[in-house]
């Protein structure tokens, strides 16, 4: 497709080959398997250069597509700690891991810990949760909203910080790490998980004061009050 002769050649490894005919350059590319493209049409001689074609397409779309995730605007993603504070810290730290990819691909990041029944007397549980979170990502990330209440839910909101997410890529990069920390498509799939209702401290205390004493139990006994004491200690 290169109808005009001569041509400014450049080599395959941008070496400038100068002034040669159409037909030789094109001989050239041919003997080393590539192509000849034309870089520069409004210059005569028109600067040509010898590449492979194919993988110099991908890298284009490679490098739109990163340029338009870069542009697109900042999304709030979600995290949810569970429906009670007795997430098991397996899975608390599979959510943390979570987050980081996200707020390392630039998201901001809303982390919820919900409380059941009267895990509500005991909030002190999930807010402890939450600031250890914020101090397993500090390395990535700032406190753009400190924990807020909504009902029976408390939550926290992460922004990146850029400067330090830069750094940490070009060390993960460095070492060959840095894929693992990529969104997945289970990150861009993922919803949060449905919800139970809220179930109210009177509804509980109903419960309890419905609830028949067996032949070996002098008191109500509340499993939820029992697993919050073994958390606490007590």
């Amino acid at each position: 497709m290169i109808r005009i002769s001569p041509i400014r050649l450049i080599g395959a490894e941008n070496e400038q080959i100068g002034v040669v005919d159409t037909a030789e350059a094109m001989r050239m590319a041919q003997d080393q398997g590539l192509d000849l493209v034309e870089i520069v049409s409004d210059t005569r001689p028109p600067v040509c250069k010898i590449m492979d074609y194919g993988k110099y397409k991908y890298e284009l779309s490679q490098k739109e597509r990163r340029q338009r995730a870069h542009s697109k605007q900042t999304e709030l993603k979600e995290i949810r700690l569970g429906r009670s504070v007795k997430i098991d810290p397996h899975d608390v730290q599979i959510r943390v891991e979570q987050s980081r990819r996200f707020l390392m691909a630039g998201h901001k990041v809303q982390i919820t810990q919900r409380f059941k029944g009267r895990e509500m007397m005991h909030r002190e549980l999930g807010l402890e949760r939450l600031r250890k979170i914020v101090e397993d990502l500090s390395d990535i990330s700032k406190v753009d909203m400190s924990p807020r209440w909504m009902g029976r839910a408390a939550s926290i909101v992460l922004s990146p910080d850029k400067p330090k997410i830069d750094a940490l890529k070009r060390k993960l990069e460095k070492d060959g790490q840095l894929k693992k920390y990529e969104l997945t498509e289970a990150d861009l799939a993922e919803e949060p998980e449905d919800i139970d209702d809220d179930i109210d401290d009177e509804g509980d205390d109903a419960e309890d004061t419905g609830r028949k004493k067996g032949p070996k139990d002098d008191r109500a006994v509340n499993p939820v009050d029992d697993e919050l004491r073994e958390l606490l200690g007590g």
